[in-house]
């Protein structure tokens, strides 16, 4: 019995070792085989790494050849840059000279146009003064006509009164006739002097006009002149600058041909609508009661530095300071609002005293006159204002002709009136010396005449004897008088 549990033990232990040589076979297979697979896994792996690295290397190689075009592309494309630079330099060069080309031949038309108008002018006046010369001698040849028939008939009336009436009748006449013709003479004389003096005035200003033209041509380049010298003196002090702006102003209007306190005036206090009162430099009259304010003012910081700068980049800087500096002073001259005070014109001048400094602003920004202009600015330099100031002055050159063609006309009126009244008065004393002369003849005719006239019997009582030396006058004796 122990030995079959031992064989059966024994049997167990063969059977178990059996399975688990089998067991462990299978074991081995497996993992062989997962050896293997591993094995393979791991050739795959590399390879893949093999291929990962491989594609890494091309990416490297890919993206270093990127970054070669790209370094290329970039050079290029700063190149391009750079031309394009060079080329909006060279379009906004070519923009700016442009615009200079344009405002010069603008201001070199100006120039044309104003001469041109001031010849038209010229030619106008000369014919006008032409025309009313003729016309004053005319008027003067007249006159001298007039005077002398007048002259004659007065002196054959005086003297036919003289020859036909007694002495007393024609002192008395004469007296009455010393007494209308002395105030015919004087206004006779009055009006003669008036058309001497008028023409005397027109041929001096027409003779004086083409020289005043030139004077104030020199006058204005002088005035540039000493405007560019007192730059540098008035940089930087306003109080000196606005002074001398206005110095320079007064001194156009000294040469432009009007009349101080009379054509135009100096700070003169004003009232606008709101009721502010303000000092402008200058007040501009025109006829019908109309004016014109002109303010002064002076930027010199910004435009010397625009002078004396020697690069572009510090110039065209200088340049917009200069051009802000006039855009503050439109702004400050509006605020003002001189065009609302009674009588003045819808729009203030503005008045920068130095020509160069004035062509800058316009030449750099076009749209500094547009902008000024719609806030009722006008900007004006030396030239221009001469221009107008000219204008201002013949306006008031015709409004004085005018003026003295009015009393002229109001003198001959009196005049005409003086000789209608004493034509009327002669002619009333040719009817009274005619019924008079009449009466006269009657008279004598009623002494001399008929039958048993007075003079008749007077001549028979001196034949029958009267003692009497003196004797009839011949003219009153009768025709059938027989002596």
């Amino acid at each position: 019995m122990e030995s079959f549990d031992v064989l059966s033990f024994l049997l167990g232990a063969c059977l178990g070792l059996v399975a688990l040589l089998f067991v462990r076979q299978a074991l081995s297979r497996e993992r062989e085989a997962a050896v293997r697979e591993v094995a393979g896994q791991a050739a795959r792996l590399q390879a893949l790494e093999e291929q990962n690295r491989m594609l890494r290397q091309e990416l490297e190689q890919h993206f270093q050849r990127h970054e070669a075009r790209v370094r290329e592309v970039a050079d290029q494309l700063a190149v391009i840059s750079a031309q394009k630079a060079g080329l909006d330099a060279a379009r906004e060069q070519l923009a700016r000279l442009d615009n200079e080309l344009n405002a010069s031949r603008g201001i070199h038309s100006g120039a044309l146009l104003e001469i041109s108008t001031l010849r038209e002018q010229l030619a106008a006046r000369q014919n006008e003064n032409k025309f009313l010369l003729e016309k004053l001698d005319n008027q003067r040849s007249e006159f001298d006509a007039l005077r002398k028939q007048a002259q004659l008939e007065f002196q054959q009336i005086a003297n036919r009164i003289l020859e036909e009436k007694s002495q007393r009748f024609a002192n008395t006449n004469k007296e009455a006739i010393d007494a209308i013709l002395k105030p015919l003479g004087e206004n006779l004389e009055s009006f003669k002097k008036k058309v001497e003096e008028t023409y005397d005035k027109e041929s001096k200003q027409r003779f004086s006009l083409e020289e005043k033209v030139r004077e104030l041509i020199q006058m204005n380049h002088r005035l540039s002149q000493e405007a560019n010298n007192l730059t540098s003196a008035l940089k930087g002090q306003s109080k000196k600058q606005g002074n001398w702006g206005e110095v320079i102003l007064e001194s156009i209007l000294e040469k432009s041909g009007l009349v101080k306190n009379r054509e135009y005036v100096i700070q003169q206090s004003v009232q606008t609508e709101e009721g502010r009162r303000l000092q402008p430099d200058i007040v501009v009259y025109l006829p019908e009661s109309r004016a014109i304010v002109i303010d002064s003012k002076v930027t010199l910081v910004a435009y010397d530095r625009y002078v004396s700068a020697e690069e572009t980049e510090a110039q065209e800087l200088a340049a917009r300071q200069h051009i802000q500096s006039i855009y503050r002073h439109i702004d400050q001259l509006s605020e003002k609002k001189y065009d609302t005070v009674a009588g003045t014109l819808d729009f203030t001048m503005m008045f920068i005293p130095i020509e160069p400094a004035y062509l800058l602003a316009i030449q750099m920004d076009p749209e500094l006159w547009a902008y000024a202009y719609a806030k009722r600015i006008l900007l004006i330099s030396p030239t221009n204002l001469i221009a107008a100031l000219k204008l201002v002055a013949d306006l008031w050159k015709r409004e004085h002709q005018s003026r003295n063609a009015l009393e002229i006309a109001r003198q001959g009126e009196r005049l005409y009136e003086k000789v209608v009244g004493f034509l009327d008065t002669m002619e009333d004393m040719g009817r009274h010396i005619a019924k008079t002369q009449d009466s006269y003849f009657k008279a004598v005719g009623q002494l001399k005449d008929g039958r048993g006239s007075v003079v008749k019997q007077a001549q028979t009582l001196r034949r029958l004897g009267l003692n009497s030396e003196k004797e009839i006058p011949e003219p009153l004796l009768p025709a059938d008088d027989e002596v």
